[in-house]
């Protein structure tokens, strides 16, 4: 195994602050997945890496429901909200409606190729616009204080060499933006639906590699298909910071290790997967004073024990008594028990 700790991150014994600098890990902005319930269940398992909302519209945050897209609690921290627009204006807004909520960071998105977003004119179709980026950039900048960052793809349709990605970082580096979060594979905008653009098209961890080399100044992140905490750490020794995505949703309980391993954080013990029910039996229990159906947040902790013994069970358990309106916090007594060597809480 490749070991890399870092120790140079700075923070609070009151709250989780990341400095504006590296941030070694973070779990990916997944639409449908990477709510507040899912963020508070990662918590149990880690407490340092970065997480991300949901990608939000600006036009659904400045016309929409405000709170709906920005709560969240403390715990949850530290946390960056993503945001998908084209217009500079609106998306220096949604920043500083960002910041005076208590968010840690601000992301744009550029790497999104659903038609929703091809219509709108952002995500992936920004890659073709490195100059608007700039532009965005700059003006989220002058509106925050906090950290305003850019997730993008290698390429999309046609222009997908190594040197027009290079060029987009250029362009928009010299916003001010010093962080880039890199998906590993080109989009199609025509031809392959969200899903299979998360799949199909090849990683090409080399590129990102180069970027690095290219850009030593700037801080590079890494974002396509890892699984595992091996491939995060081997990583690390090319790039600033891996952001882990569908695996984080599959198989969650990859993060219990990765404040000791790569963060270096040695103060307290691994969490067993029980002791997470344990907490996130808490959690659900506030929840569900207030009228959340207990799915909606157990719908994120199907893959906790994966690879266990019982784990199908487990599933098959939240799956179908968590889908009654009237479930309680017995559907995850009931399911602890098809579990085996699962504690009692």
């Amino acid at each position: 195994m490749v070991t890399r700790i870092y120790h140079d991150l700075e923070w609070s014994a009151v709250e989780i602050v990341p400095r504006a600098s590296r941030m070694p890990l973070s779990v990916a902005p997944m639409m449908k997945v990477t709510d507040r319930h899912f963020r508070r269940f990662v918590r149990c398992l880690t407490r340092r890496t970065l997480l991300y909302t949901e990608m939000v519209t600006t036009g659904a945050l400045l016309r929409g429901d405000t709170e709906r897209w920005l709560g969240f609690s403390a715990i949850e921290r530290p946390l960056a909200l993503q945001l998908g627009g084209d217009d500079p204006g609106d998306l220096a807004r949604c920043a500083r409606l960002a910041e005076e909520r208590g968010y840690d960071e601000v992301n744009l998105n550029v790497g999104c190729p659903s038609p929703r977003v091809q219509t709108g004119n952002f995500g992936a179709c920004l890659m073709e616009q490195p100059q608007r980026v700039a532009e965005a950039v700059a003006e989220m900048r002058a509106a925050v204080t906090i950290p305003v960052t850019v997730k993008h793809r290698i390429g999309v349709d046609a222009l997908d060499r190594y040197e027009d990605m290079a060029r987009f970082v250029e362009v928009v580096a010299e916003s001010g933006c010093d962080r880039f979060i890199v998906h590993a594979r080109k989009a199609w905008l025509k031809g392959l639906s969200p899903k299979e653009n998360r799949t199909i098209p090849p990683l090409r961890y080399g590129d990102v590699h180069q970027l690095k080399t290219q850009f030593p100044a700037l801080l590079v992140e890494i974002n396509g298909g890892f699984a595992g905490l091996d491939a995060i750490l081997e990583q690390l020794q090319w790039v600033d910071g891996v952001m882990v995505g569908r695996a984080a949703d599959s198989d969650p309980y990859l993060l219990a290790e990765v404040d000791r391993e790569v963060f270096g954080d040695r103060s307290g013990p691994v969490p067993s997967r029980a002791q997470v029910v344990q907490e996130m039996s808490v959690y659900i229990a506030e929840w569900l004073t207030q009228g959340l159906p207990l799915h909606r947040v157990t719908r994120h902790m199907l893959g906790l024990y994966r690879g266990c013994s019982g784990a199908r069970a487990w599933r098959r358990t939240l799956s179908e008594r968590g889908a009654d309106p009237s479930a309680g916090l017995e559907v995850l007594t009931q399911a602890m028990a098809q579990v085996d060597g699962a504690a009692p809480f």
